[in-house]
Order: structure tokens, then C-alpha cells, then sequence
């Protein structure tokens, strides 16, 4: 069985490999749960970046209530149903997946442990079955046990569904459930072959073809159980079955969730988490520079969205050392980029695209983000933190990244719209930094004669209704859209499959916005994930990276930096590498 153990080994291979570099966070803290604040004052004895290498602040002091903010609203707290970063972490509150990361900082956090597993998944010798052992005990908020039937059925719900378009499909295309229909459809599970049970411990998982890198994608919150009787569908995230330290105590839609303690989560059985807040709160849909206010006056602790402070905040804190030295800069897993749309005239000529590429101020596009302070101008798909990256620059564009109008302008005349043309630029429009990097390209592309005007939406839809719909995409000529990306799990495939891979162009709920399916690309991600050598599979993400470059629908602004804010209230800090934030789950609240 030496095969099984270089696949099951293979998966950890890549944390391994990563340097304190790649670790990164994007989320903020402050204040505290009485409302009153100290404005000024953060942990005594701390300094600048500390939480980037260290955990602050630390304390086993329980009580308390520890409130979150967020600009708009998820797009589920259904742990199946979801692919914001932010809330993969946060999801980890309640909902346990078969493994899980280290709660550690630096290189330590980027390595797997078992959560609901007894250990790392039995790969066969072939590669294609992967067995998990479930821990005896674990049970959710109403007193019953975890079964292994749970995970099927969270699977086969999360997967194999139309009605959950938000999370990715991992699952869907490489289990081997070939003409499975979803259990909404077939309430049969035996007829879903992709995932076994033979006792209420065990889960095996069926794959087509192998996957050196299958602990990681168990790591995702998909994995998490689910009892059957209990799914309400779309519904079911109005009161998610808990298996985490906290359980939904109330939960109103686009307002606010409660969140208090699960008296039948077991300590003994989870050594990846705390319960020590005795409730949390989240306020949704409140405005960008008033979540940073509230922060820094103490009448919230954490900016649940995970992207740092606004630029006026930005301001405040590094202007005053005593607040700076209760911050963190870290690098995080995410490019904060553009897609063009290969489907939406003009943007279907690949000199089009070169166009907009060589003419983009990248300096402008960097501002909104904090300049330099909010991270490296781009030029790569993958970012520095992600294992295989390597440094490339297929369009260089002019004298300190501000732009080259001439090649614009040739590549304008290569596409036949000599005098420019019109489209429209999409952005979430809570999301502040990204509706400045949208103007900040749209006066790019007025130097050229590109003309285009800026489409404003909502984030909490922003995947499954606006630009994660092709047909909306289309309809609407939204040539260009700004988002952002971070990788599943720390490795070439964790952070490119979803958004570059042809065959996961979904019909809602789609990541790959410039609608790229490139047989090379595709046929390069199969090769890198069935390769056990962790050397040659890292050379294979590199090679990905350049193909879809050279697509030019690919257009990257930043490696992102944030600026985050940790008051001396707030217990228990340290930016996890593996979530690119603080960790959700051991933070703390002191008592006044």
C-alpha cells in the first residue's frame, strides 16, 4: 500500500512546502460589548503585524457577547450553499466538516487535522477511493449523533442539486455518480453511488479518476453533516442542524443572526475551537465606513466581510502609532482582479482584451486598496502566497504600471475598434474599494476611447443573480466585471480550478465570469491533480497560470494586502493563513 499513503501524504505535501510568506489575513476587529469604546487604546504591550505571527491577546475568559458587521449579506449561512471566504470561516461556528486546519498562525496553520474524522482520508492503491472514519460521540444541537449517512446526504444536497447554486461542485465532477439526480429529486440516497456508508462511521468516497489533494477539499464546509429529515432546502439556512461550539439562536434574513452556545458541542472531541463569547451577533447590510467607525469607537468587534478598513480609517489608524501598533498588514491568498467576458462583444476578440490590459492605469488601480499598504501590483493569476506561483508579465503597460496608450491603441486597431467602443464595468456596490477600482478603470479606458459605464450590484446576489448568471452577463453586455478570488485550499488547483476551468461554467452561481474553457487549461488541471509528486504537480499550477494569462480575459490589480484592527478587548487574535482573516473561532470578548 505504499501508493495509498503518497496520496494520502500528497495532500498534505503542499502545506508543507509554505513559508511564512504565504500566510495572510483580510478581516478587522475593535472595540467592545458594552457599546462605550476607548477610541486610541489597543493591546497593551502589542505592536504593529503582531497578530500576523503570533496569537494576542490571549485569555480563557468566557462571557460575553461578541458582535460581527457586514456590508451586505451572505450569500447563505448554509454551509453547503456558500463561497465566501469569510464565511467558510465563519461557518466553522457551527458546522463541522471530516478535517479542518491547525489553529495556528504561519506555516502551522496551513496544515490539515481531522475534525469530524478520526484521522486523514485512506486513499486505495488506485487513488480512486477515499475512506474517512467518523468520531464516535459528536452530536448535533438537538442531542442526536453525527452519522456517516449525514455526510452522504450533505454531499449529495450540496453537489447534485439545482436549487443550491452558490458553493462550488468539487464533488459533482469528480465522484463517480454518474446520472445522479439529487435527493431532492430521488429521495432514495442508496441510489447516490458516489459516496458509500457501509456503517454509520464510515464514509467512502468514489472518485473517477484519482485526486491527490482530497483531505483539502473535505476541508471545505460541503463536508459538513446533514441530517435529511431535517434539510428544508433553501430554507434549511434559517436554522442550520449545529454541530460547532454555537447554534442559530434566531436568524432574520438580510438583518441580523444570533448565534448562542450549543450545550451538546464536546471540547473533547474538537481541539480546533473555543467557546467563549456566551452569544454572537451579526448586523447585515450596514454601510462600509460606518462598520470602521463603530469598530474604532468600540460598539462592534469585527468586520465580518474580511477586506480590512476603509481608506479613511485606512488614514486614522497609520497616522496614529498608538493605533497602528494595534494593527496588522499581512499579505492574503486573494488577487483582486477583472474578468472580460469572452462572450460579450467585443470582448470575444482577444486584441480587445489585450486593449483594455495595456491601457490600465495599474497605479489607479491599486489606490482604493491603500496604495501599496493593500498590496503588489499584479500580473498573474495565482498570487505570491499560493504554491506554484511563479513570476511572469505577458502585457506590460508602460513606465511604472500607469498605463500604455500606443499598445492599447495598436491592440484597439487589431480588433477593429480603432476608436474605441462601449461596455459596461460590473462591481458589487457595497463593496467600496472595488466601486473605486471600477472608477478608477473606467478613466483608464477613456484615455483610449473605450467608453464604459459602471453597473452597481448587490454582493449578497452577486454570484447566483448578477455576475456569477452568463445569461444575465449577456443580456447585459457587462464586458468587464471586478471581483476577487482566494483559494480554496493553499495550492495552485485550491485557488484555480473554480475560476478558470471550463467545464465549471454554471448557469448561476458561476466563478469563471470571463467564461474561459480552454481544452489546455482544462486538460492541465486533470494532469495536476492525479500527479502524487508534489514538485511536478506545482510546476503543472505554474503552467495553468500562464495559459490563462495568455488569454488575456485574466486581468489582475493587486496582491492583496489588508489593514486590520484589533482593540485590547478583543481576545484571542491571530490572522489564520488557511482563511487569508482572524480566526472566527477563537476569538473572545473581555469583560468590562
Amino acid at each position: 500500500m505504499r501508493k495509498t499513503k503518497a496520496l494520502a501524504l500528497a495532500a498534505l505535501g503542499t502545506t508543507l512546502s509554505m513559508g511564512l510568506a504565504a500566510c495572510g489575513g483580510t478581516a478587522g476587529g475593535g472595540g467592545n460589548n458594552t457599546g462605550s469604546g476607548n477610541q486610541g487604546t489597543g493591546a497593551s504591550g502589542t505592536a504593529f503585524n503582531d497578530a500576523y505571527t503570533k496569537l494576542v491577546n490571549a485569555s480563557d475568559a468566557k462571557g460575553g457577547t461578541l458582535k460581527f458587521a457586514l456590508t451586505d449579506e451572505p450569500d447563505s449561512t448554509d454551509p453547503g450553499n456558500t463561497y465566501y471566504a469569510w464565511n467558510w470561516n465563519f461557518s466553522r461556528l457551527y458546522a463541522r466538516p471530516l478535517m479542518t486546519y491547525q489553529p495556528a498562525p504561519g506555516e502551522e496553520g496551513l496544515k490539515l487535522v481531522p475534525d469530524l474524522a478520526e484521522g486523514p482520508g485512506q486513499a486505495s492503491e488506485d487513488g480512486k477511493t477515499w475512506t474517512y472514519k467518523l468520531k464516535k460521540g459528536i452530536k448535533y444541537d438537538d442531542g442526536t449523533e453525527v452519522k456517516a449517512a449525514d455526510v452522504k446526504y450533505a454531499i449529495a444536497r450540496s453537489n447534485f442539486t439545482s436549487e443550491l447554486t452558490d458553493g462550488p461542485k468539487y464533488f459533482a465532477q469528480y465522484l463517480d455518480a454518474e446520472g445522479y439526480k439529487g435527493p431532492y429529486k430521488d429521495k432514495n440516497l442508496d441510489d447516490f453511488k458516489g459516496v458509500e456508508t457501509p456503517d454509520d462511521y464510515t464514509v467512502v468516497f468514489k472518485l473517477k479518476a484519482p485526486f491527490s489533494e482530497f483531505d483539502f477539499l473535505v476541508a471545505n464546509p460541503q463536508s459538513a453533516p446533514v441530517p435529511q429529515a431535517k434539510d428544508t432546502g433553501l430554507d434549511y439556512e434559517k436554522n442550520v442542524a449545529s454541530t460547532g461550539p454555537y447554534k442559530f439562536e434566531s436568524y432574520e434574513v438580510g438583518k441580523q443572526l444570533n448565534l448562542v452556545k450549543n450545550e451538546n458541542w464536546d471540547p473533547s472531541t474538537d481541539t480546533t475551537r473555543k467557546q467563549l463569547p456566551d452569544r454572537i451577533e451579526v448586523q447585515y447590510k450596514q454601510n462600509a465606513d460606518d462598520i470602521d467607525q463603530r469598530l474604532l469607537n468600540g460598539q462592534i468587534h469585527v468586520d465580518l466581510g474580511g477586506t480590512g478598513v476603509q481608506p479613511a480609517a485606512r488614514a486614522k489608524i497609520v497616522g496614529k502609532p498608538e493605533l497602528k501598533n494595534s494593527s496588522d498588514n499581512p499579505y492574503t491568498p486573494f488577487n483582486r482582479y477583472a474578468m472580460m467576458s469572452t462572450k460579450v462583444k467585443p470582448f470575444d476578440n482577444i486584441e480587445c482584451r489585450k486593449a483594455v490590459q495595456y491601457a490600465t492605469d495599474k497605479v489607479a488601480t491599486q489606490a482604493p486598496w491603500g496604495g501599496p499598504l493593500g498590496g503588489d501590483i499584479g500580473s498573474t493569476a495565482m498570487t505570491p502566497t499560493t504554491v506554484g506561483y511563479k513570476p511572469f508579465d505577458l502585457y506590460p503597460n508602460g513606465q511604472d504600471h500607469k498605463g500604455d496608450k500606443d499598445k492599447a491603441k495598436a491592440s484597439l486597431a487589431a480588433c477593429g475598434q480603432p476608436n474605441g467602443f462601449e461596455t459596461n464595468i460590473a462591481v458589487r456596490g457595497d463593496r467600496v474599494k472595488e466601486v473605486q477600482v471600477a472608477e478608477a478603470l473606467q478613466a483608464s479606458l477613456d484615455q483610449v476611447g473605450i467608453k464604459a459605464t459602471i453597473k452597481k450590484y448587490p454582493s449578497g446576489d452577486w454570484s447566483s443573480q448578477y455576475a456569477g448568471k452568463p445569461e444575465f452577463v449577456h443580456k447585459n453586455n457587462l464586458g468587464i466585471m471586478i471581483a476577487g478570488w482566494g483559494s480554496d485550499w493553499p495550492s495552485g488547483f485550491g485557488f484555480l480550478s473554480q475560476i478558470v476551468d471550463g467545464r465549471f461554467i454554471k448557469d448561476s452561481g458561476n466563478y469563471n465570469m470571463m467564461e474561459l474553457d480552454d481544452p489546455t487549461v482544462n486538460e492541465l488541471l486533470d494532469k495536476g491533480i492525479q500527479t502524487t509528486d508534489t514538485a511536478a504537480r506545482n510546476e503543472i499550477w505554474s503552467q495553468v497560470d500562464k495559459k490563462v494569462m495568455e488569454s488575456a480575459a485574466f486581468m489582475p490589480f493587486v496582491y492583496e494586502k489588508t489593514l486590520l484592527f484589533r482593540p485590547s478587548n478583543l481576545t484571542n487574535v491571530y490572522v489564520h493563513p488557511a482563511y487569508g482573516m482572524y480566526d472566527y473561532t477563537w476569538l473572545g470578548v473581555k469583560q468590562q
